[in-house]
């Protein structure tokens, strides 16, 4: 079920309501329901595949916290082995037989491999990962075993964050379905607040940029650098919306109820550093890297090589999670090597950079790195990329190619661009505000008036602006 889908309109107030009116005792069994039907709304049978993965690694953690030495060690290798499989077969199995049978074909061996017809289920990267770390800090002490095996399927299947995260710990969800949740009016109006900016950013300002960004990315030789360069300018804005008003809907759809999701996006484009935007940026997955990749490779309490090969490392294998294809592994890499770069200019140039270089610099590798995230392959990539430089040093600006994309898709004129260019003001507005002061925080504390106005502008910018056509989330596909 999406959540921009007349579908929850109808779903959320329902459970939430029925949620406060039963029992605490019945709630589990509510919320459960509630995330099943929510999941089954893509595919149903689907749902079968997560049990699996729910009762490999609920098992296996009741095995490991009652087992010690090596027995201990081998059913967290079991566990995660059987989990990542699951993943492996439905994202990885079609990357690595396309690639083996390129191989053999460059080489004209006698070799073929079967590729599978099968769609990856919704989320299955999210919950595949929320499942690992929940057996990863039982075997490290930090979590007791759930013996409750709906409590334990409710942590990896709770339908708000349930297949585009936040990636939550066991030590922060699980004892959540314990407590009673009151009603409590600030609680939940503050939750609204937050889903109401999300479905914002989500349908009035992403879903209008995907509008052009897809129809340029769709057919990118039928445009020039300058039309490109925009496009990619328009997929960074939408990508953040898209995620990050997910994340607003997910943790206040949650908060509504009482639950406490951890925060995911913390203004990514305000950072002064690489390493900076992955402290902003999709937080749940970069601190997941960070305590079951980075630091069990060592992380920085190694030799300078081995600190740099563990930062490298750990980017392309984030950049291989996002999708099965070379141009996110170049993703990945992209943002490894320009992390590791940064270390070495920060301990060798004594330079006190001011921040707007800083700023300009981390977008300008971020907006670089988005090429590849967004481009169908490599070849397309590359394309995009030098077109795009050479458009920077061109000043022949051809506003008919610019308006090309608006006339294919939507058969609009110019004044959808300017509409979209004021789109990406108000996010840069609102980015600002937040950064400086907290969006809410100061919406908070202005007079009601002002408040409400706010309120009443969003919500008419929803109905009016907003694209009501059900668009999937772009993270969906991961």
């Amino acid at each position: 079920m999406l959540f921009n889908s007349f579908s929850f309109f109808v779903f959320f107030p329902v459970v939430t309501s029925l949620y406060f009116l039963l029992p605490h005792k019945y709630r589990w069994a509510l919320l459960l329901g509630a995330s099943c039907l929510f999941y089954m709304a893509f595919i149903p049978y689907y749902i079968l595949i997560l049990f699996l993965t729910i009762g490999i690694d609920y098992f296996a953690g009741i095995k490991i916290e009652q087992s010690t030495g090596s027995r201990k060690k081998w059913y967290l290798i079991i566990s995660i082995v059987s989990t990542c499989l699951v993943l492996i077969i439905f994202k990885y199995y079609n990357f690595f037989g396309a690639n083996i049978q390129a191989i053999a074909d460059f080489f004209h061996w006698n070799y073929s491999v079967k590729l599978l017809s099968i769609i990856l289920p919704i989320g299955l990267s999210f919950h595949t990962f929320q499942s690992l770390s929940y057996v990863i800090e039982v075997y490290r002490g930090n979590q007791k075993a759930e013996y409750n095996f709906s409590i334990y399927s409710l942590y990896v299947m709770f339908y708000p964050q349930l297949v585009a995260g936040p990636i939550e710990r066991p030590q922060n969800l699980l004892h959540q379905f314990y407590e009673k949740h009151l009603l409590d009016f600030n609680r939940i109006s503050e939750g609204l607040k937050m889903m109401l900016f999300g479905f914002f950013k989500k349908m009035v300002i992403a879903d209008n940029l995907a509008m052009y960004v897809n129809e340029v990315y769709g057919k990118v030789n039928l445009y020039d650098g300058h039309t490109l360069l925009l496009a990619t300018f328009f997929f960074s804005i939408q990508i953040y919306c898209d995620f990050s008003g997910y994340s607003d809907i997910a943790i206040g759809s949650a908060k509504v109820m009482g639950f406490k999701l951890m925060d995911n996006f913390k203004n990514p484009y305000m950072s002064l550093s690489i390493g900076e935007f992955w402290k902003r940026w999709h937080i749940s997955l970069s601190t997941w890297f960070r305590d079951y990749v980075y630091i069990p490779l060592g992380g920085n309490r190694v030799s300078t090589f081995r600190l740099y090969f563990n930062l490298v490392f750990t980017f392309a294998l984030s950049g291989f999670w996002h999708g099965a294809n070379w141009t996110f592994i170049i993703w990945g890499l992209i943002h490894g090597l320009s992390l590791a770069g940064s270390n070495l200019i920060e301990k060798f140039v004594k330079i006190n950079f001011s921040t707007y270089i800083k700023r300009i610099s981390v977008l300008v590798v971020v907006f670089v790195s988005w090429i590849f995230f967004r481009a169908n392959n490599l070849n397309e990539a590359f394309y995009i990329v030098k077109k795009s430089f050479i458009s920077i040093f061109a000043f022949n600006l051809n506003i008919n190619n610019i308006l090309l994309p608006l006339y294919n898709y939507t058969s609009r004129t110019g004044i959808y661009l300017v509409f979209l260019i004021c789109l990406t003001l108000v996010l840069s507005a609102i980015e600002v505000v937040d950064y400086k002061y907290g969006l809410l925080k100061r919406i908070n504390k202005s007079r009601p008036w002002i408040r409400y106005a706010i309120y009443v502008i969003a919500v008419l910018s929803i109905m009016n602006l907003g694209v009501t056509q059900e668009i999937k989330f772009i993270y969906f596909q991961f």
